[in-house]
């Protein structure tokens, strides 16, 4: 037993600098196959990514511009606005060019709410899609 103990033999230095470098390396690949793998799935699970193209005051109306960056289309059901981002009002007389209201990936609709405005006031609007994105943004008339 104790002939066992007193051995001092072991792998030599070169093996165990190989040894190291080969499990870096099974390391680095696992993670790049896991980060390739996770970023691939949430990209293509992106959705509708709605943003606010233009706002333009017309007299009796305002006119909005709504822009698809995202990866499936998106149904545009309710538009609000008011003088104050607490207090909207939800839009009863509002039209969408394409009259489908649905915007599609990488395309843009337009949103006209019939509202009366006045120049030099701050309005706050929201837009609501069927699947319960929402597009909060405000303008100065």
């Amino acid at each position: 037993m104790r002939s066992i103990l007193k051995s001092k033999k072991g792998i030599s230095p070169i093996l165990a600098t190989l040894l190291l470098i080969v499990i870096a390396v099974a390391a680095v690949i696992v993670t790049y196959a896991w980060v390739m793998t996770f970023t691939s799935s949430t990209t293509s699970q992106a959705g509708a990514v709605i943003t606010v193209e233009n706002v333009r005051f017309h007299t009796g109306y305002v006119e909005v511009v709504i822009r698809n960056s995202g990866t499936s289309d998106a149904k545009i059901v309710e538009a609000y606005a008011g003088t104050s981002s607490t207090d909207l009002t939800t839009q009863s007389i509002v039209t969408y060019t394409p009259s489908t209201q649905i915007v599609s990936a990488g395309s843009s609709l337009n949103v006209t709410i019939e509202y009366d405005w006045t120049e030099g006031t701050r309005y706050h609007f929201k837009i609501a899609t069927e699947s319960g994105l929402t597009l909060p943004f405000s303008e100065v008339a």
